[in-house]
């Protein structure tokens, strides 16, 4: 970005130096906040997963920038959402120093009511008097009530909170506290998670006032607009190198987890000159089940994100970038749902939605085009009560799995989806400390990512033995479509979760279970899936199958069949 900077500068009448100083300085100031809630909250899923992200909007609720870490694909529209739905409900003039604003409500955010934003305006100048902005931060509240995973709709989930104020004027409102308090399964870590949240927001609009008048307001503001201008200037820059032309593409999820039907996952992408059109037109329909997400949570989220993938991944995130990027979504599907609709795993569709955006540009510029990745959350979710204390417990997992190979190098991983940003595993030795399993094997499982002249990257095997009783959740799709390869490459291995009752036997598979019984001694086996494979295998280097073969990513196997060759008794490969 940094070459347009002293045009654009100019145009707002900064020098290039004071602008980039504001730009990083705002970036550096969410990313502090960001290192701030990872040592302040209680719960393992946000001081250690990092489910959660940190943004800063301006006055008018424009996304300004976002924090590098944790789950920024998420704030890549909540958080301006959630914001614009508080000014529309207070106005400018009832936004005061010192409140603090949550919202989680599916007619504003679109997704799983977990996700709250809370954020606080901020004021400078003289008095205080100039809005300069909103610091916001997207937490997943780690229980909100509710019956979900089972949910038929919206209110069967949780507490939902529609721009409902936790502080007014720098004082707290005792009374909504006990609200969500009493709404909770886990006051203790959730209590805990909001206080971090709040702190964040708090130091957070500190720090903006302070940098915004150093350099005074209206050099501040101007230089939020030239930040957003140069995020334009590079998307549209980027978009007009791409071929003009209609490019689309389908697949389709398992199901919905309630009934086995296939969801159609359909994107046509319009590419004109500098702008880029996501048409989600014909995406399937509303389900039953909760994997449904509203138009800004559902649809913008995941056009934004595929975009940022596609035109500028290396910018910062702003709304400038996205000023090319127009969506046309109908009302009715899975990413357009109504806010009375389930939505308890809204985002399970999404990874495999943002790999479909991708794959439309396989024929146009398949260089730029990577293998599917494993695009599945392919994780799982453990709940119940201590029998010894009462005190309840909901424990959480998901693997990383194997991203698609490109034209230059093979696929990368185990990673998070492309839609989990740098969400992290959750340290086994924490896990075994508060969750009632044993884990007893995490390793790289061999031969899941797709075959090519670049091979897809690995998924990972884990196995865990029950200790008490619990209930089990799980959440993989992809099993039936399983992670495509380009150019000739292969299709990865999928994923799955299978449960041993008492630790033998053949083992089910339950990719998609509700409240699964486990006992003490039963084991459960994650497999995450692969990375699709690009270029047809033949065209593979020896030198990589070897490595791979003393590496143990492929084994003896799987090369003679996916890539002709022959093995010596000393693992030596050969091509007949």
């Amino acid at each position: 970005m940094e070459a347009g900077t002293d045009n654009a500068g100019a145009r707002h009448g900064i020098d290039p130096i004071t602008l980039e100083v504001i730009r990083h300085g705002i970036i550096g100031i969410t990313n502090q906040i960001d290192a701030n809630i990872t040592r302040t909250a209680f719960s393992p899923y946000i001081y250690e997963y990092k489910d959660f992200a940190v943004g800063l909007v301006d006055a008018g609720g424009q996304l300004v920038a976002q924090s590098t870490g944790g789950m920024p694909p998420f704030v890549a529209d909540s958080v301006g959402t959630a914001v614009r739905d508080g000014l529309k409900i207070y106005g400018r003039d009832k936004l005061f120093t010192g409140d603090i604003v949550v919202c989680n409500h599916a007619a504003v955010q679109g997704q799983h009511l977990n996700n709250t934003v809370m954020y606080t305006p901020i004021h400078g100048g003289p008095g205080n008097r100039v809005l300069i902005g909103f610091f916001a931060i997207n937490v997943h509240w780690i229980d909100i009530g509710g019956s979900a995973p089972r949910s038929s709709d919206i209110f069967e989930e949780g507490l939902q909170l529609r721009s409902i104020k936790l502080w007014s004027k720098g004082e707290p409102i005792e009374e909504v506290y006990r609200i969500i308090e009493n709404n909770t399964r886990l006051p203790v870590e959730l209590m805990g998670d909001i206080s971090a949240q709040l702190a964040g927001c708090l130091l957070g609009r500190d720090l903006t006032r302070s940098l915004a008048e150093r350099y005074g307001l209206e050099t501040f503001f101007g230089a939020i607009k030239a930040i957003l201008d140069l995020g334009e200037a590079a998307a549209r820059a980027r978009i007009r190198e791409m071929p003009d032309g209609v490019y689309e593409t389908h697949t389709e999820l398992d199901n919905d987890g309630d009934f086995q039907l296939p969801i159609p996952i359909r994107v046509k992408i319009t590419v004109e000159g500098d702008t880029l059109t996501v048409d989600y037109s014909d995406m399937g329909a509303v389900t039953p089940g909760c994997i449904n997400s509203g138009y800004f949570g559902g649809g913008m989220t995941t056009a934004r994100v595929a975009f940022k993938y596609l035109v500028v991944p290396q910018e910062a995130a702003n709304e400038g970038i996205f000023r090319p990027l127009k969506l046309v979504l109908p009302e009715g599907t899975i990413l357009s749902a109504p806010p009375t609709a389930p939505m308890g795993n809204y985002s399970m569709p999404f990874p495999t939605v943002i790999d479909a955006v991708i794959r439309a540009f396989e024929k146009a510029m398949p260089d730029h085009v990577t293998g599917g990745h494993f695009a599945t959350h392919s994780g799982f979710r453990i709940y119940g009560r201590s029998a010894e204390t009462g005190q309840a417990f909901n424990g959480h997992d998901s693997g990383h799995g194997g991203w698609g190979a490109c034209a230059r190098h093979d696929g990368t991983g185990p990673f998070r989806t492309m839609a989990h940003g740098d969400t992290r595993l959750i340290p086994m030795e924490l896990q075994e400390t508060i969750l009632p399993f044993r884990i007893d094997e995490m390793s790289l499982r061999a031969d899941s990512g797709g075959a090519g002249k670049y091979r897809g990257g690995l998924g990972f095997r884990k196995k865990y033995t029950f200790l008490r009783p619990c209930l089990l959740q799980t959440n993989l799709d992809r099993t039936k479509h399983p992670p495509w390869g380009v150019a000739g490459g292969k299709p990865a291995q999928s994923g799955r979760v299978t449960v041993y009752k008492g630790g033998r036997g053949k083992g089910e598979v339950v990719c998609k279970a509700k409240g699964y019984p486990l006992e003490p001694g039963d084991t459960v086996v994650l497999e995450t899936g692969g990375g699709g494979g690009y270029g047809d295998p033949a065209g593979r280097d020896l030198e990589l199958i070897q490595r791979d073969l003393d590496r143990g990513y492929v084994s003896r196997q799987a090369a003679r069949r996916d890539y002709g060759v022959t093995i010596t008794r000393g693992g030596k490969a050969r091509r007949p």
